[in-house]
């Protein structure tokens, strides 16, 4: 089973670092997701694939891994998300509903919120990281950050309860990304040994950000974070009796 490079990615990548940390967050979220095999293999369906770099972590688990891409050809393997159309799939039919750094990129959160309630059992789980601060990167457009507090109120407000916000890379790490970031593209545009010293100051750069964020107090980075990884679930309808009750 082949591992992709957003989950193990090389240390001199400009990168690298903040993939590391988002890869060991859903990993430590997979339980909380899916606690267990069962006999009937549980649906993920992932809202934004690309190249579905956390697939075989889902798959391991003895999940069916249902991929779907804004890209994705007609008729092909990954099914085709059409904004403001529903995807080809049954109500309720996943037991997870996965979304890995696309959500800053929809304009529509209505839609795509509503269509992963839609998609999720009653029972489900929604697995979602998008940024908190970061630079600007269309594909093909970037629309929005979050504060911690932004996130959560836009997920309730559209019917989740959360269960866990994973903060992930803190701002003295992120700092140093960001520049990371610019010095690897300067880097890259040397002749001849652009990749080699561009991939030895990304190296350096990560060994700073490591120890950065291992000395940043946890309740400071909770609210400034790079990353937030967020598990929900869907909001239960009020019981009628309940209802009633409130109303009488």
């Amino acid at each position: 089973m082949t591992t992709s490079i957003r989950v193990d990615p090389p240390f001199w990548r400009h990168d690298a670092y903040t993939l590391r940390r988002l890869a060991e967050g859903v990993i430590s979220a997979i339980p909380e997701v899916l606690p267990a095999p069962t006999s009937t293999a549980a649906c993920v369906v992932d809202m934004g694939a690309g190249d579905a770099p956390y697939r075989s972590l889902f798959e391991a688990r003895g999940a069916r891994y249902v991929a779907c891409d804004i890209d994705a050809p007609e008729g092909g393997e990954t099914l085709r998300i059409d904004i403001g159309r529903p995807l080809p799939l049954a109500a309720g039919c996943a037991q997870v509903v996965v979304s890995f750094q696309v959500l800053e990129h929809v304009w529509d959160l209505d839609w795509y919120l509503g269509e992963a309630r839609r998609l999720l059992a009653p029972e489900g789980h929604l697995l979602l990281s998008t940024h908190g601060i970061w630079l600007y990167h269309p594909h093909p457009t970037d629309f929005r950050r979050w504060t911690r507090a932004g996130l959560i109120a836009e997920l309730e407000q559209r019917g989740f309860e959360i269960r866990s916000v994973r903060a992930l890379v803190g701002p003295l790490a992120w700092t140093t990304q960001f520049r990371a970031l610019g010095w690897n593209r300067l880097l890259q545009a040397l002749p001849f040994v652009g990749p080699w010293v561009a991939g030895l100051s990304n190296a350096l750069h990560h060994l700073r950000m490591r120890l950065e964020d291992a000395l940043t107090p946890r309740d400071w980075a909770e609210d400034n974070a790079a990353v937030y990884l967020v598990v929900a679930t869907p909001r239960r309808a009020a019981p009628t009796s309940a209802l009633m009750t409130a109303a009488s």
